[in-house]
């Protein structure tokens, strides 16, 4: 039995981690099954993950949470950033990532 995440920066962490390992099943089994993808794609060979800066966390009500966030990698001698702001929904007690929407690239 895993334990749950209280709040979603804490699953938006523990996602992070996961995406760190390779641990694809629990990126899968915090993705709410309504936006859920069939699966995942290995990480590109040399992928090195440099960290996780959570900018805001906004609680909207008991089921409904916004996480912004930027994670840092390299490939290839090339850094880069993924800036996201993810939304998550709790149903039975449990938190998990819905999707998210990339400010840098709108407008």
């Amino acid at each position: 039995m895993r334990l749950q995440a209280p709040d979603a920066p804490t699953l938006m962490r523990s996602r992070y981690s996961a995406y760190v390992l390779g641990l694809h099943d629990y990126l899968l089994e915090t993705w709410h099954p309504s936006t859920r993808p069939p699966m995942l794609d290995a990480d590109p060979p040399g992928l090195k993950w440099l960290g996780l800066e959570i900018r805001r966390s906004i609680e909207h009500d008991a089921g409904h949470a916004t996480v912004e966030f930027v994670a840092r990698s390299k490939l290839a001698g090339r850094a880069h950033r993924l800036h996201e702001i993810s939304r998550f929904v709790r149903e039975n007690g449990r938190w998990y990532y819905l999707d998210g929407t990339f400010p840098e690239q709108s407008g």
